[in-house]
């Protein structure tokens, strides 16, 4: 679902363990690494939108993961001039997104990169929290800052342990 503005709306999911690391997975046959990522489908209600992603792209389904938070607005990016499609209709020049903090109920959660027919990513790692800023490609990095400053003070709280 595009906007009048030009914006694909979509939902963005950053996963969190018990020892406060978060998911990131590496884009299959790129030296990208992102957090799950993807689109709202017409009428879908956003939280929807997040399970189908979160299973499509690393096969964890709702029982799987305890909802934290999600961003306390939408959150946008442009894409680079090169990547946007200009013979596309409706005309998409970024993504506006709705951002949730998930916990894994188990840390030995299975994760599947083939729940889908069609794989986005071709491995994943747990890292520390403020490393996807490091790995995320520039034009995404300004939303995955105000994502992790949001939820930081969920994750890096003492109270953590809480969420439970």
């Amino acid at each position: 679902m595009i906007d009048s503005e030009g914006y694909r709306h979509g939902v963005g999911i950053i996963i969190v363990n018990s020892k406060r690391q978060l998911f990131l997975a590496k884009r299959i046959g790129k030296p990208a690494w992102q957090f799950p990522q993807g689109g709202i489908l017409e009428n879908e209600p956003p939280l929807e939108a997040m399970y189908r992603e979160l299973y499509e792209e690393i096969g964890l389904k709702e029982d799987d993961v305890q909802v934290l938070t999600e961003t306390s607005r939408w959150l946008r990016y442009k894409l680079p001039k090169k990547l946007i499609r200009h013979n596309s209709k409706p005309l998409c020049i970024g993504q506006k997104q709705k951002w949730y903090l998930l916990k894994v109920k188990s840390d030995k959660a299975e994760f599947n990169l083939e729940a889908s027919n069609s794989p986005e990513f071709d491995s994943w790692a747990w890292v520390s929290y403020w490393y996807p800023l490091t790995q995320v490609i520039a034009f995404k990095r300004r939303v995955y800052n105000l994502a992790l400053k949001e939820f930081a003070r969920t994750v890096l709280s003492k109270n953590f342990w809480d969420y439970d």
